[in-house]
């Protein structure tokens, strides 16, 4: 029997997972909000469906597997907005359920450690967003869903050397200040590996190794590349828009045990390094 993903919010971590999943001869249902979007994943073997829009009970219908990548805002889940009564009354019919959730629902702590057992207590709007999304999602009786807690994503047109090559990269120095990441390739195989490992009502904290200073990833970017270092900033006095400067309103240090253990998942770049260098033989 063919295996069948439904992508809401087909993005970039779910076109990641994508390649992995359809040259196994899974069939890819992708969702997106734009037609010239659509024309775009009918080229890489996803049938596109424009969402909301598309009536997409048949996709449900066809539907073995289903991965939620689409943010939710201050109106809830869209997903479960548009379509929460449908997904509740397939429940059972599915094999697997994953959202790809972030972890800002751990809120601050300092540069500590936090671990899947942590209570989530989101410090920004966002986060808060994100933890009412999970619980939403957790409400839905018999349904076998898998919480991934995804840390800074990076990976092929999401690095730090177009803003390096051009001299706009900047080192805001914040005393104890560390975020934890994630290359979209990782992200990738952890998400296919609970897929093969089922494991409802689990949540996965999605990081690689080493939490590390933002100021420290721009300047091993400068060096890869032979540029100069950008200048240090202080945070406190720094011109930052208010988006800007509320990425540096949380520090932690986030384990990733559980995908090693449970999952078996070996990282394909264990820290930023690895993935700086990788990105470099893939130009962004």
């Amino acid at each position: 029997m063919t295996k069948t993903l439904l992508s809401f919010g087909h993005g970039y971590s779910a076109k990641a997972l994508t390649t992995l999943l359809i040259p196994q001869g899974w069939r890819v249902i992708g969702t997106t909000r734009m037609a010239e979007k659509a024309e775009a994943l009918n080229a890489t073997g996803v049938e596109p469906l424009i969402f909301p829009g598309d009536d997409v009970g048949a996709a449900m219908d066809a539907a073995t597997h289903v991965l939620i990548s689409a943010g939710p805002d201050a109106d809830g889940d869209p997903v479960l907005r548009e379509v929460g009564d449908q997904i509740a009354a397939r429940a059972g019919q599915f094999e697997w359920v994953g959202y790809l959730s972030t972890t800002g629902v751990y809120g601050d702590h300092g540069g500590d450690w936090v671990d899947e057992e942590t209570p989530l207590v989101p410090s920004t709007r966002r986060g808060q967003w994100r933890k009412e999304a999970e619980a939403a999602w957790a409400a839905i009786p018999d349904l076998p869903l898998h919480i991934f807690r995804l840390a800074g994503i990076y990976g092929p047109g999401r690095g730090p050397f177009a803003k390096v090559r051009a001299g706009t990269a900047r080192r805001i120095i914040k005393p104890n200040q560390v975020f934890s990441r994630i290359h979209v390739e990782d992200i990738a195989q952890i998400v296919a590996a609970s897929i093969a490992r089922p494991a409802p009502g689990t949540a996965y904290n999605v990081c690689d190794d080493y939490a590390a200073p933002p100021e420290d990833v721009i300047e091993h970017a400068a060096h890869l590349l032979g540029l100069p270092i950008p200048a240090a900033e202080d945070f406190e006095t720094a011109e930052m828009t208010p988006m800007a400067r509320s990425f540096y309103a949380e520090s932690k240090r986030v384990r990733n045990d559980r995908i090693k253990e449970a999952l078996g998942v070996k990282l394909i770049y264990p820290t930023y390094k690895e993935g700086l260098a990788a990105l470099l033989q893939h130009p962004e």
